[in-house]
């Protein structure tokens, strides 16, 4: 008889792909941790420019140490929500960059990831949005498409102390966030 792991602890890691310390990007992030499900807890990375400039001849047993950390991060996590950018109609390089190292060792491998783009306009960062789940889907992540969400106006969102205060966003991000869950436990039952 299966063993039934919908009450199985889950631990989600949120990759912010914007550098800016104070971040619309960010906050968006931050605001998924109180609508978390039950049994999920999530932790946001550092920010991600501790990692070097991919480099094929610098990836390399032992690797280098900011880079062993983050593949560990990635690899102990159940699922990813990524939430970024858009730069120039495409990914911020930073968020590209990390990216780029887990192509050999391949963390993202069949994992469940979540893209999550704001944009201070109405195009809601989906070119950024496109080219990220181009990315991801070449590393053959699982990509949970009612996890993924594209907030236009991402400014007007929140209010003046970084509270998201928008009923539909929040909404869309708690249904994203279950089906995240349910994404992650479901591989681990298949596993």
């Amino acid at each position: 008889m299966p063993v039934s792991h919908q009450n199985q602890h889950l631990v989600f890691l949120g990759l912010c792909g914007s550098l800016r310390r104070v971040s619309s990007n960010l906050n968006l992030l931050r605001a998924t941790l109180t609508l978390l499900p039950s049994g999920v807890e999530m932790q946001i990375a550092e920010p991600l420019d501790r990692l070097p400039h991919f480099n094929p001849d610098l990836d390399l047993e032992p690797a280098i140490p900011s880079v062993t950390h983050f593949r560990e991060e990635v690899a102990g996590a159940s699922a990813l929500l990524i939430c970024s950018p858009e730069y120039a109609f495409g990914v911020p390089g930073v968020l590209k960059n990390a990216l780029d190292w887990l192509v050999s060792s391949g963390e993202v491998y069949e994992k469940p990831v979540a893209v999550l783009t704001a944009s201070p306009n109405h195009g809601g960062a989906a070119h950024a949005q496109r080219h990220l789940l181009d990315t991801l889907r070449a590393q053959q992540a699982r990509l949970v498409d009612a996890a993924c969400v594209s907030v236009p106006f991402v400014r007007t969102r929140f209010d003046a102390t970084g509270t998201l205060i928008d009923a539909e966003i929040r909404q869309a991000l708690s249904s994203g966030l279950a089906a995240l869950a349910e994404a992650a436990r479901a591989g681990t039952e298949s596993a």
